[in-house]
């Protein structure tokens, strides 16, 4: 407990950056329960559950602080922290108050969703992703912490692990696709750069796996929709990067929104005492989601009064938004509907979070005036930045060599995302200064200097129809003109000047995210007119495409000679975007989801069961085969495809042995040779199939892969390590194991592009 009598010392402070209070206080507070228990042994009941209270602390967008409320739930003791206050100033206010007039002086924890970056901004997770690279995620989510803890934030609402199969989703941009095991390799990565290897230090932070569970499974993409899926998938694909999370040692997990089978994922004891406390080990904070308890009403489990009750003995801790612990659970003790043990569980686990934060030992620990000065948006993390988001970008096209483009002559550049500076950082950067960012078409006029020319316009508005534009941009809003008939023309004046045309198009940076759900995932009606009506010109035309999620490109496909997607690349992409536009540097990016060809094919995904009657062969038609009458069963773009502006040539594999026995490994090894004309990235892909199993396998699986570095010419041999631990699945009594017989191994560029060994397993 923090001992009133050292409040003078507090307040002499510079706003808390100058002094600890190390010296002042007793080093009981880092020795593990007892500190703890001694402080709640203090408390009353309605001092626990206040513990247990995350309010909202303003708006983020608009900079609205909601000074007055907070105040009074930190003097009266009904509070644990909150969330949405940016300003290292404010925040030390309400922790100052907290920690010096609150009752036993309990620091406060302060939450943030800093999903891809503070205020230097990096790609959208899912664009993250494809780069494949989690040594780069890890240092994105660090430089997000040292900018976050020196603005004040403690507690990052991040990552989303969410494996997500339905691109209508709009929060398919928040996670890292479609594959569990490269979902659990990023898991991993973010929760290493958030939290680090020490947790009091002053730059780093909690971080908070969301959403458990199966949210990224919404019924027909629709956000907060329902979803009731077997224990067998949920545990084969959509758990293991949560459990994951867990095993690296996540200090706190949110709820989903969701049903889960019939059970509000908030109020499911099956699924938080159970699969993720006792079978998992996880011994830190579960907070709901966004106003989350009154959904469990909502959603027909609960009346409103039991809302609270339900959910904290289902294992939920922290009420984020609501208010309803604090309003309902002293009463639902004295009715007998929940026991004060468990109350003193849930409230132990937030304070425990605050011990392991140390913020006990220093309750001013993030709030140093000097670090909000010199550790957020610095040149270091803006470089950072930009190369990471460079690794992103995926080449899905690029017929006759249209790109790189050489800096010479004319260059068109025209799409309403052109000039649209606040629209490069995508969606979930409510923390950004867009005032800060530069467009594409400022970042293309520096990268040409003198020579070349840029010719610049709009083009076309988002959509044609103004109400539907302005649904869809949301935050960061694009200007609508009336006329589009009027920038059309003008595009094509300005087309039919230059010698090569580069259309940024497609969703603008509000279009994925959060309640951003979508039927129609082609390019906006308007813009899909443009690039027809550019491609028409005759001159090469370079799609720059900006998405959150994979779209229908089927026309765009067959017609645009280069495509290069570049889903929503942060602060830096402008810069970023023509480091790859004029070949300073290669693509590296890989498909981390599956690109369909109609959206009536959806959900489709590369690692799919069987069917009785297996998919046809690729251009004949049968009709008695599980297809489609009037599309190909085949993706347009296949998980982990990515092209090069070198080319790759894969030797013939070989394995070590072609018996694994028990307890042993064997080795896949393949010779990869860059047979271009430039040094480039190939990450080379490793996928297992059991063909006969107790229950039916997938197709194929990702089991583990590799970017490797190949100067053009050269050879790289690329060896992974096949055991057991790899062919285990879970079956239907949910046992972790496998059973001995045969296997496939299959390694290449991409899922749809492999070659295949087979072993038998002992």
């Amino acid at each position: 407990m923090i001992k009133k009598d050292f409040s003078i010392l507090f307040i002499v402070t510079a706003l808390c950056g100058a002094v600890t209070i190390n010296s002042l206080s007793s080093c009981s507070k880092n020795d593990g329960d007892s500190y703890v228990d001694d402080l709640m042994s203090k408390m009353t009941l309605e001092e626990k559950i206040g513990q247990l209270n995350l309010p909202v602390g303003g708006d983020i967008q608009s900079g609205v602080v909601l000074g007055p409320q907070l105040d009074s739930l930190i003097l009266e003791g009904n509070i644990g922290g909150f969330f949405n206050v940016k300003g290292v100033e404010e925040i030390s206010r309400l922790q100052h108050l907290a920690v010096e007039k609150g009752p036993h002086g309990i620091p406060l924890l302060v939450g943030a969703d800093v999903v891809h970056g503070y205020e230097t901004i990096f790609p959208i997770p899912l664009a993250l992703s494809c780069s494949w690279d989690s040594v780069a995620v890890e240092r994105m989510a660090r430089i997000s912490a040292i900018e976050a803890t020196a603005d004040g934030v403690n507690w990052n609402f991040s990552p989303m692990v969410d494996i997500c199969r339905d691109p209508r989703w709009g929060r398919i941009a928040e996670g890292s696709g479609e594959d569990p095991y490269l979902g659990s390799v990023m898991a991993k990565a973010y929760i290493r750069g958030y939290q680090g290897d020490d947790m009091k230090s002053d730059s780093t932070l909690i971080a908070c796996v969301k959403h458990f569970a199966l949210y990224g499974a919404a019924e027909g993409g629709r956000d907060y929709n329902t979803v009731d899926m077997s224990k067998e998938r949920m545990f084969n694909y959509y758990l293991p990067p949560f459990q994951a999370s867990v095993d690296a040692g996540v200090g706190s997990l949110m709820t989903s929104f969701n049903l889960v089978n019939g059970l509000h994922s908030t109020a499911s004891k099956w699924l938080l005492n159970g699969v993720l406390r006792a079978d998992w080990g996880f011994n830190g904070l579960v907070v709901t989601d966004y106003n989350s308890v009154p959904e469990v009403s909502t959603m027909g489990t609960a009346s409103l009064e039991d809302a609270a009750a339900k959910s904290l003995n289902a294992g939920t801790d922290m009420d984020m938004v609501s208010g309803l612990y604090v309003k309902t659970l002293a009463d639902a003790v004295k009715r007998g509907l929940v026991k004060e043990k468990t109350i003193d569980d849930a409230c132990r686990r937030v304070l425990k979070i605050k011990q392991k934060l140390g913020l006990f030992e220093d309750p001013y620990k993030y709030c140093n005036v000097e670090r909000s000065k010199k550790d957020i948006f610095t040149p270091e993390h803006r470089a950072q930045a930009r190369s990471i988001a460079a690794e992103t970008f995926v080449l899905l096209k690029n017929d006759n060599n249209t790109l790189p483009l050489k800096k010479k002559g004319k260059i068109a550049l025209i799409g309403p995302l052109a000039d649209a500076a606040n629209n490069m950082c995508g969606c979930w950067s409510m923390l950004a200064k867009t005032e800060n960012h530069e467009s594409l078409l400022t970042a293309f006029r520096r990268a040409v200097g003198n020579e070349a020319e840029i010719l610049y316009a709009k083009g076309s508005n988002i959509y044609y129809d103004e109400t539907t534009q302005r649904n869809a941009t949301g935050l960061r809003g694009i200007e609508y003109v009336k006329d589009d008939n009027s920038l059309r023309a003008e595009a094509l004046a300005v087309a039919n000047r230059a010698d090569v045309i580069v259309a940024a198009i497609g969703e603008s940076s509000d279009m994925s995210g959060e309640s951003a759900s979508r039927t129609d995932i082609t390019i906006p009606d308007t813009q899909r007119d443009l690039l027809k009506a550019l491609v028409k010109t005759g001159k090469p035309v370079v799609l720059l495409l900006f998405t959150g999620r994979p779209l229908v490109l089927d026309w765009e496909s067959e017609n645009v000679p280069a495509i290069l997607n570049v889903w929503f690349g942060g602060s830096e992409a402008g810069d970023a975007i023509t480091d790859v536009v004029f070949g300073d540097k290669s693509p590296q990016g890989k498909l981390t989801t599956t690109f369909p060809r109609s959206v009536g094919q959806i959900p489709l995904y590369y690692n799919h069961l069987m069917s009785s009657h297996p998919d046809p062969q690729e251009g004949v038609f049968n009709r008695y085969c599980s297809n489609y009458i009037d599309c190909s069963n085949e993706p347009l773009y296949p998980f982990g495809y990515g092209l090069s502006y070198t080319s790759f040539e894969y030797g013939k594999p070989t394995l070590s042995s072609t018996t694994l026995e028990k307890g042993g490994t064997l080795t896949l090894s393949v010779d990869v040779r860059n047979t271009g004309d430039c040094d480039g990235v190939e990450i080379v892909q490793f996928y297992l199939r059991d063909p006969i199993a107790g229950i039916a396998r997938p197709v194929k699986e990702l089991k583990g892969y590799q970017r490797v570095y190949i100067p053009k010419g050269e050879t790289k041999r690329v060896v992974f390590t096949v055991n057991e631990e790899k062919l285990k699945y879970y079956n239907s009594d949910l046992e972790y194991l496998y059973e001995p017989g045969e296997f496939y191994v299959m390694v290449g560029p991409d899922s749809r592009s492999l070659q295949v060994l087979t072993f038998i397993a002992k």
